[in-house]
């Protein structure tokens, strides 16, 4: 039998339809990135960002509400009495700029809270400090670690983290899947253990990033790469193939933009900024930013919020756990039901052969009867 042009084609175009149907994933990809990164951060401009104005006078009053009307929404201006107050809010992260206005003006930023939304509040009073005829100076008064300079290494923890730990959840769901669930989870555990290891190395011996609380922020990164690990390897029983898409779009796209690691909310459009409030990413980032820099300053939410997400993984196992039992169960009932109907199969098969076999002998019995009858004749 010959296999001519048309056999051929025909097998080229079911592996085209194949690849063309698997590359619907990487262009999703595209466009979920896209639209995630350039949403979040092509054009960065301040909403409801809050600053100090030191001083109790009209003098500072006039400022403020002169400050708060230019902005027109970008900022929120407050007056506070004392330099010592409006440090304080600096290390509370309750706001990210305080100007000290006076013949030698002078601002105080917190850059561990976030460089970019200080370097935006100096652009800014830098201005009006111009308008007084004046040079600013410019006071740091919780800075990030000397190997951290840009106060972002911490987003790029994030990253690496995140890469580890989404990226096992396709070998442990892939490679894995022929294992039992509890087994699954237990390597997402370990693996979570080895990930956030070598996280706290990156942070502390190798680069630095952190000077002090190294303990603390290894906690934090397992309790987070934990909770992708066993989000994932639970939706792999419902996703499949579609895994890798899904995992990255919630640790990925949606992840990292809402984190606060490059620009804050204030400086975000609305979704991101809202999303940032209770997202794994944005618990790490902050949480890290609490614990080594600003005494464990709402540190609690920030826990809460990873903790949270452990649990929800620790759900979605379970689930996958369910369903993965009922598929057994209904593939054992089909099995058993073929099992049954092969076995009433060759009942009604021995039957008939034994029918037939009575017939047979029926049939050879009255031939030699009539034989007989005839030789007797």
């Amino acid at each position: 039998m010959s296999t001519g042009p048309s056999s051929a084609s025909g097998s080229t175009a079911g592996a085209l339809r194949h690849v063309l149907s698997h590359l619907v994933t990487p262009l999703l990809m595209c466009v979920g990135m896209g639209l995630a990164y350039l949403g979040a951060f092509h054009a960065p401009a301040p909403h409801d960002l809050r600053v100090d104005v030191v001083g109790s006078g009209a003098s500072a009053q006039v400022l403020a509400q002169t400050l708060q009307d230019k902005g027109d929404g970008a900022l929120s201006v407050r007056t506070v009495a004392d330099r010592d107050i409006a440090a304080n809010h600096l290390r509370t992260q309750q706001s990210y700029g305080a100007y000290v206005p006076g013949s030698k003006p002078e601002l105080m930023v917190a850059t561990a809270s976030s460089d970019t939304s200080a370097t935006v509040v100096q652009k800014i009073f830098t201005e009006v400090a111009a308008g007084q005829g004046a040079p600013l100076q410019v006071t740091d008064v919780e800075p990030t670690a000397d190997g951290d300079p840009t106060g972002q290494g911490i987003f790029f923890l994030l990253v690496a983290v995140s890469i580890g730990s989404y990226a096992s959840v396709a070998v442990i769901g892939g490679a894995g899947a022929v294992l039992a669930l509890r087994i699954r989870a237990g390597l997402a555990i370990g693996t979570s253990l080895v990930v956030s290891a070598i996280g706290a190395a990156f942070a502390g011996p190798v680069f630095g990033l952190v000077d002090h609380g190294l303990g603390g922020l290894w906690a934090m990164a397992w309790l987070y790469s934990a909770g992708i690990l066993l989000i994932g390897v639970g939706l792999h029983t419902f996703l499949k193939r579609w895994t890798t898409l899904g995992v990255m779009l919630l640790f990925v796209m949606l992840n990292f933009t809402s984190s606060g690691g490059i620009f804050r909310p204030e400086l975000q459009p609305g979704f991101f900024g809202a999303l940032h409030s209770f997202w794994n990413g944005a618990g790490f980032v902050e949480g890290v930013r609490s614990h080594v820099y600003f005494g464990g300053h709402a540190l609690g939410g920030h826990l809460l919020v990873l903790s949270l997400w452990f649990v929800a993984g620790v759900v979605v196992v379970a689930v996958a756990g369910l369903a993965e039992s009922r598929r057994r169960e209904a593939a054992e009932k089909v099995r058993q039901a073929a099992e049954n109907a092969r076995e009433a199969a060759e009942k009604v098969h021995q039957a008939a052969e034994k029918g037939r076999q009575g017939a047979a002998l029926r049939t050879a019995a009255a031939a030699e009867e009539e034989m007989e009858e005839a030789v007797g004749v």
